[in-house]
């Protein structure tokens, strides 16, 4: 059994070994106690968060001559791996929809994800009921889990049945996963002209461009990160796309526009301003961008050197490679929900005390971001990375679960910043940075806002 200091080693050289990290991370994690999990989330909530932070410590090094000391709060960087913002006077909508939830089929269970309503009407379809949760129920109940999440899937929505984690380890898109890199890391062609990066230490990067195309949950973690240190992030949603119990969450020192990609000038409009960053982030499924006419090298043609980071549900190869997904699916698929049910003895399934998957892999993009950043001042040569949720759970499981453990004290005032954040939903408070650079402040310049509120320009 590892113990708690060496996995989160552990977790955290995965990472920085698969972002071609070189010399051996120096990280110094603070504080005691586990969010309670059949599986080492806060391990992995401390190793992740330090792998980004390292990178920003890095990319500061090379840019000024010194590189700064790095600790992470592992109990901070646990909370913020559920949620950091605490409404003062408003309350934000429930995370899930009606219908979403785990069910019982003929022989297991499955899981309906239906916050999207073209996903919960494609779920409704198949079963041939309204959005009544009873309804749903007893319609589940007369399927086999297997052939409900294909018909589910196939009609263009999401679900997964739960499967243990030898039956996910023998299951074809498994296998895929398993013998996947956690980041594939590439070159991505010379910049057209110099960086100059890091300029403020203190606000490392500033004037960093970053476009994000990402949505639920991983993808805009991965941005909200990078604007802690200053970039200036530009999130793009389509004109209806809406996600309001996370939104004030995620959009965290974020500028938030609306482009219909659908649309060929806004295709161009979209290139226009690609040609103008620094960082692109997506989370399309793999072939989405590629049928927009905004693949990989249509990205590398508007902005040579570009650093693209990529993020997809299931892996990059293998039967499920373009296949919707979302960090609850995964776990489901994986075997994660199953062992939390056999571990606690519960009759149904039992996922992880937090989106620990999707806040993980946000971090390994941020990383990847500022390494690629790091790649570039160094040698003006670009880098594409791509993740997957699948392969986070794939780090997450293969890593001994913490043993006699102890948890984390209550939520205090005192683990909030001072400052009320003017959100337009109301005042809130957010919980203080994990993250500890050495005269590095983290801190954010922009208050959450809504979708669709700024324009798209830089």
């Amino acid at each position: 059994m590892h113990t708690e200091a060496t996995r989160t080693d552990i977790f955290l050289h995965a990472i920085w070994n698969a972002l071609g990290g070189g010399e051996k991370p120096a990280v110094t994690f603070v504080g005691e106690g586990e969010l309670p999990s059949a599986f080492a989330v806060s391990d992995l909530a401390a190793g992740a968060t330090g792998a980004a932070a390292l990178a920003v410590a890095e990319l500061i090094g090379v840019a000024t001559g010194h590189t700064p000391s790095v600790s992470v709060d592992r109990r901070l960087a646990s909370l913020w791996f559920g949620t950091s913002i605490r409404p003062e006077g408003w309350a934000r909508p429930s995370l899930w929809d009606a219908i979403a939830g785990n069910y019982a089929a003929s022989d297991g269970w499955i899981r309906l994800h239906t916050n999207a309503p073209h996903h919960q009407a494609a779920a409704l379809a198949v079963l041939g009921v309204d959005a009544d949760k009873d309804a749903v129920r007893a319609a589940v109940a007369c399927w086999k889990a297997d052939d409900l999440e294909a018909a589910i899937v196939g009609n263009g929505g999401c679900a997964a049945r739960m499967r243990t984690q030898a039956e996910w380890a023998e299951h074809p898109q498994g296998k895929a996963v398993a013998a996947e890199p956690l980041a594939w890391w590439e070159t991505n062609g010379a910049a057209a002209a110099p960086d100059d990066l890091a300029r403020d230490p203190a606000r490392p990067l500033a004037g960093v461009r970053v476009l994000d195309l990402t949505r639920v949950l991983a993808g805009p973690a991965a941005t909200r990160f990078l604007a802690g240190f200053g970039a200036d992030v530009l999130r793009i949603d389509p004109p209806t796309w809406d996600e309001p119990a996370i939104v004030p969450e995620m959009t965290l020192g974020k500028r938030c526009a609306r482009l219909d990609l659908r649309a060929p000038e806004n295709r161009d409009h979209l290139l226009g301003l690609l040609a103008e960053a620094d960082v692109v982030v997506h989370g399309y499924r793999s072939d989405a961008l590629e049928r927009l006419g905004l693949g990989a090298e249509a990205r590398r043609l508007a902005r040579p050197g570009i650093v693209d980071v990529s993020l997809d549900a299931y892996g990059w190869t293998g039967p499920w490679a373009a296949r919707r997904g979302f960090d609850s699916l995964v776990q489901m698929s994986a075997g994660i929900a199953e062992e939390g049910m056999r571990r606690y003895g519960t009759d149904r399934p039992t996922p992880l005390p937090v989106q620990a998957i999707d806040h993980a892999t946000g971090c390994i993009m941020a990383a990847a971001a500022v390494r690629g950043l790091t790649q570039r001042l160094r040698s003006g040569v670009g880098m594409r990375a791509r993740v997957s949720l699948a392969r986070t759970a794939a780090l997450l499981t293969g890593v001994d679960a913490p043993g006699e453990t102890h948890a984390f004290p209550a939520l205090q005032p005192s683990d909030f910043d001072d400052r009320i954040e003017a959100t337009p939903w109301g005042p809130a408070r957010r919980l203080r940075p994990a993250v500890a650079i050495e005269n590095v402040p983290m801190r954010w310049e922009r208050a959450a806002n809504a979708l669709g509120s700024s324009p798209a320009r830089w």
